[in-house]
């Protein structure tokens, strides 16, 4: 027979088996993120993975080898940017939902957000739970103590 405390606690390994699976999911779809962006005239077509890296540059056409090579760098450069800057706002897509209150996706991406936000001054936990560390702790407070095991 099981007692209502170990009831509960099935209930929050339930629960934190569930947040763990939904953080995996989170994570599978963030690596699934590819992004490309294509230079004018069709001259470039690059794509980048969901950490930016560059996995892929192809050039369309043969426009590129008319150009001079500080216009072809530069092209390079504008364009990998752009898919890049798509890359972190679909990665940042993902993330939406899934961050507290007032934590922007594109902020914390960009190394920008406050990451105490991400856990709480106080951990979330049962009444019964704060009630216990309130008043119930073992050498604190004058709630109730109990008697450690004896040591083997």
């Amino acid at each position: 027979m099981s007692s209502p405390y170990d009831q509960h606690i099935e209930e929050l390994l339930g629960a934190y088996r569930r947040e763990r699976a939904q953080v995996g999911e989170l994570q599978r779809r963030m690596r699934e993120v590819k992004a490309s962006a294509t230079a004018p005239r069709q001259a470039l077509k690059v794509t980048v993975n969901s950490q930016g890296e560059v996995t892929e540059i192809e050039f369309p056409t043969g426009a590129y080898k008319r150009m001079a090579p500080v216009e072809l760098s530069q092209m390079l450069v504008t364009t990998i940017q752009k898919a890049r800057a798509t890359a972190m706002t679909d990665v940042a897509e993902v993330l939406s939902g899934h961050l507290p209150a007032g934590m922007s996706a594109a902020d914390l991406l960009q190394g920008k957000a406050d990451l105490g936000g991400l856990l709480p001054e106080t951990p979330p936990m049962a009444d019964e739970v704060q009630e216990y560390i309130a008043g119930g702790r073992p050498g604190r407070g004058s709630g109730p103590r109990i008697a450690r095991p004896p040591v083997a």
